[in-house]
Formats: C-alpha cells, sequence, structure tokens
C-alpha cells in the first residue's frame, strides 16, 4: 500500500466518525456565497454527495434560488475526465458508477463547462492540496477545464478534515482554491 493510500484509508475512516450535527452544513453555504462571485452567467459544477462526503443541498438550493446555471458530473466509459449536465431542483437522478447519483443522460440533457468546480474531497491541507478517493476524475477533469478557461475550484469539507501536515502531491495533482468548511473559509489562490 502506497503512502497516499494509507492517508486516503485513514482520512475515510476519519470522516465516517465526524458527526454532522457538529457543524451546520449551512454555515457553508452562507461562506460559499459570501466568498464566491455568482451571477447567472457564471455556471457552477456541484456532486451529489455519497455517504459521509460534504452535503451539496444547501449550495445547490441558494444557487438555484439565485438563477445560477447549475450542473452535476457524469462519468463516461473510457474517460477520467468528467463531463456535467445542466440539473434543476426535482430533476431525476439515476445510479451511475461507483454508486453515484448522476443527471439521467437523454436528448434534452444540457452540457455545460462550468466555471466553478465543488469538489468533494476525504482531506485537506494548508497548501490547498486534498486527498480524494484516488481515481483521479476531478484532478482530469480541472486540468482538462483549466486547459480551455480559468475556473475556480472549491473543495467542501468538515473543518475536522483538515490536516496539519502537508499531503503527498504528485504532478497531476490539482491544488485547490478554496475549501470551505462550516466554520471558515481556507483561500489558496496563488
Amino acid at each position: 500500500m502506497s503512502e497516499k493510500d494509507d492517508l486516503r484509508a485513514q482520512a475515510a475512516r476519519h470522516r465516517e466518525r465526524i458527526d454532522p450535527a457538529s457543524e451546520p452544513a449551512e454555515e457553508a453555504a452562507r461562506l460559499f456565497a459570501q466568498t464566491i462571485p455568482l451571477s447567472p452567467d457564471r455556471s457552477v459544477a456541484a456532486y451529489w454527495p455519497k455517504g459521509r462526503e460534504f452535503p451539496t443541498f444547501d449550495i445547490l438550493a441558494d444557487l438555484l434560488e439565485k438563477g445560477v446555471p447549475c450542473a452535476l458530473p457524469v462519468m463516461r466509459a473510457g474517460s477520467r475526465i468528467l463531463s456535467f449536465a445542466r440539473w434543476r431542483d426535482g430533476e431525476s437522478l439515476a445510479e451511475g458508477p461507483f454508486g453515484i447519483r448522476q443527471p439521467i443522460e437523454n436528448a434534452q440533457t444540457h452540457w455545460m463547462e462550468p466555471d466553478i468546480v465543488l469538489v468533494p474531497l476525504l482531506a485537506f491541507d494548508r497548501r490547498g492540496h486534498r486527498l480524494g478517493h484516488g481515481m483521479g476524475y476531478y484532478d482530469a477533469t480541472l486540468a482538462d477545464l483549466r486547459a480551455k478557461k480559468p475556473v475556480v475550484s472549491v473543495g467542501l469539507a468538515w473543518a475536522q478534515q483538515a490536516v496539519l501536515f502537508n499531503l503527498p502531491a504528485e504532478p497531476h495533482d490539482q491544488p485547490l482554491d478554496y475549501v470551505i468548511t462550516p466554520l471558515k473559509v481556507h483561500c489558496f489562490l496563488r
């Protein structure tokens, strides 16, 4: 097992022990709205949380109420780059790869290249590096989007997911611009 795999396993066990009631998720939504410039001409890609991933529901509700276009990721066979389908409250989701809920593709699917990407994580450090599940989807996707246009990446986490040491980072790892927790905004803009 590599160092990253060992850290990933430890971080996943730690996240499972976090009591969601200890940090109100709606506070992260408030901090997000105060920190990230939003408008109807800037789209946001969120994720539908699985298991103990930080919930995006309050942020999504706020964005949709403000008329900000929202999208959710769709995994495609043979690609590590996520596609983003526009999503509106009430639209059905289906179980995709790894049990992740995603929009149902059809002829009316509106594909988007988001300006802001919300990123799930297992742990984050003081440099803006995150530990994900190790599949590389978000790193590949952020690299692809950033090659086309400026994109803001925002990790969402419980404050208890912060680590005091530097996480191992490889050249393909995409740093986050922000991590927002219910207790604080961490800005890593360079």
